[in-house]
């Protein structure tokens, strides 16, 4: 007779490591409920952030083209396809190896087969040959939301987060480039200074850039650790967004984001057909700038016939039951 193996145990009255939330990952409604009433999101999970906001300003209808340059888990994708069809197809690009077939089989299994979604593996910044691969010229509707998705957020393997110790790697690709670690490893204090401010706007990037350079963090707590002991007398809550900041500038730099959406924005007006719109979602001010002053630019000589005249945010209501979406900002443009 087979004994059935016990699930692990953990300390206290609910599990803190992610690999023993097996409640949520098994899709438990009750559990999964407590858990978004608490302003959560469910392990294994992802919210898409403004839908409905998205849909408004990009207008999909049956028998469009639509791309999502940042497919994800899939969430804002299955919204669009609900609106493009029937007749209309849509075409997702993600460069994670790990979450990009997970998405595919969650979409094939909601019904959206290689004749209505096909999906690429390729960063944005692609985009134009992605198209041309395809035999595509342009496309009705493009989205790009820039922000990590919870997968991996909340996968400690990944190295994006403190929540979990976990490897620091905070690659989107983790078959391309170096790690975090590695990265920190070889940067001299000035060069991780200027990314922690350009990328992050942080207060204490001077300081912080001299204490963290050079430095060997395996784990995504030494890191955080070291950043404690270099600015102990911050507040509990002003030390905790310190150390986010700091995440945040460096998974900008190891995954070259800036760079990428820079030759999105250049690109995006040669993948749009005429009338197209185009919706980007940003998540700090470093990108959101560049999103206005290239779509403001666009405006001025003719390329866009209209776009945002102010930055659309989420509603208090989603950001009371999503917390992610707290930072949110949302801009759009229509090619002329």
């Amino acid at each position: 007779m087979t004994i059935p193996r016990r699930r692990p145990r953990y300390p206290g009255k609910n599990p803190r490591r992610f690999e023993h939330k097996y409640k949520e990952h098994a899709g438990d409604p009750e559990t999964i409920a407590k858990v978004l009433a608490s302003g959560k999101t469910p392990a294994g999970t992802h919210v898409p952030i403004m839908v409905d906001e998205i849909l408004d300003v990009l207008g999909p209808q049956p028998g469009d083209l639509a791309v999502d340059c940042t497919l994800g888990h899939g969430g804002h994708a299955r919204h669009l396809l609900a609106r493009i069809l029937p007749g209309g197809h849509l075409l997702g690009l993600d460069a994670d190896p790990v979450e990009l077939p997970r998405t595919g089989e969650s979409l094939r299994a909601a019904g959206f087969g290689p004749d209505v979604c096909t999906l690429c593996r390729s960063n944005f910044a692609g985009l134009p040959a992605a198209l041309a691969a395809r035999g595509i010229d342009s496309a009705d509707i493009i989205l790009a939301d820039l922000g990590v998705s919870s997968m991996q957020l909340d996968t400690p393997a990944r190295g994006f987060s403190t929540k979990l110790p976990g490897p620091l790697d905070m690659r989107m690709n983790p078959e391309r480039g170096v790690s975090a670690a590695q990265w920190l490893a070889r940067v001299s204090s000035g060069k991780l200074s200027a990314v922690l401010s350009e990328n992050a706007d942080e207060p204490h990037a001077e300081l912080l850039g001299a204490a963290l350079a050079g430095g060997h963090f395996a784990q995504t707590t030494d890191l955080a650790g070291e950043v404690r002991r270099a600015i102990p007398r911050l507040a509990s809550g002003e030390m905790e967004q310190t150390i986010r900041r700091v995440f945040q500038a460096v998974r900008i730099e190891v995954n070259e984001e800036f760079a990428a959406l820079d030759a999105l924005l250049r690109t995006l007006p040669l993948c749009l057909r005429a009338g197209g719109r185009v919706a980007i979602l940003t998540f700090h001010s470093g990108e959101d700038r560049r999103v206005k002053k290239a779509f403001q630019n666009a405006n001025r000589e003719g390329v866009y016939r209209e776009i945002a005249r102010d930055v659309i945010r989420a509603s208090p209501k989603e950001r009371r039951d999503n917390p992610r979406s707290t930072s949110a900002k949302l801009r759009w443009a229509r090619r002329a």
